[in-house]
């Protein structure tokens, strides 16, 4: 009779396998993540049906975790400026808050291993995110780029500001502000 699944010990193992791919990549061998997460390498696999799994899984997750403190406070009746800031200020400030979930899904993001539907299925949950890119690029200097384009660009921005953030935290402030102004410049007609 097999064993009941602990949802304390899945999350362990998702936690644990956070941090190993933050800090070795996709290729980090998965008796590491199971030691981190402190289960023995067959019980990970109880949860896991092999490493691709986990590592979807793992993206699905962190993609949610990031909606749900993007989308948490969305203020959708807003004008598209104010909601663009606040998208903005909560994926920075996600990012800074948790390095390792932000370079855990930077290297999962441009792996191989995730499937087309789990990058399909982490999408799903930001549709008001990409209406939101679409109303905005309809007169800026984007508007005939590929979303996929855009969006790069605002992570590259984003990434920028979060690691100056990291490093100087007392320009936090500044440094989020010129990031998006930045950002908003690039997407909105001048």
């Amino acid at each position: 009779m097999a064993r009941p699944r602990s949802e304390d010990k899945r999350n362990a193992i998702l936690e644990a396998a956070t941090e190993v791919v933050a800090e070795q990549g996709v290729s980090a061998p998965t008796a590491r993540i199971a030691k981190r997460a402190g289960v023995a390498e067959g019980t990970l696999f109880t949860y896991f049906e092999n490493k691709d799994a986990l590592l979807n899984e793992l993206y699905l997750d962190l993609k949610a975790d990031l909606r749900g403190t993007m989308m948490n406070t969305y203020p959708a009746a807003e004008r598209i400026a104010v909601k663009a800031r606040h998208i903005w200020e909560k994926y920075v400030d996600w990012g800074v808050a948790y390095p390792l979930k932000r370079k855990a899904m930077s290297q999962l993001g441009v792996s191989d291993r995730i499937s087309a539907q789990s990058k399909e299925a982490g999408m799903l949950g930001f549709a008001q995110i990409n209406t939101l890119m679409h109303e905005s690029l309809a007169g800026g200097a984007l508007k005939d780029q590929p979303p996929a384009f855009v969006g790069a660009i605002m992570g590259s921005l984003a990434e920028t500001t979060m690691d100056f953030i990291t490093r100087e935290p007392a320009m936090a402030e500044r440094y989020k502000n010129a990031g998006f102004e930045a950002f908003w410049a690039a997407i909105t007609k001048h």
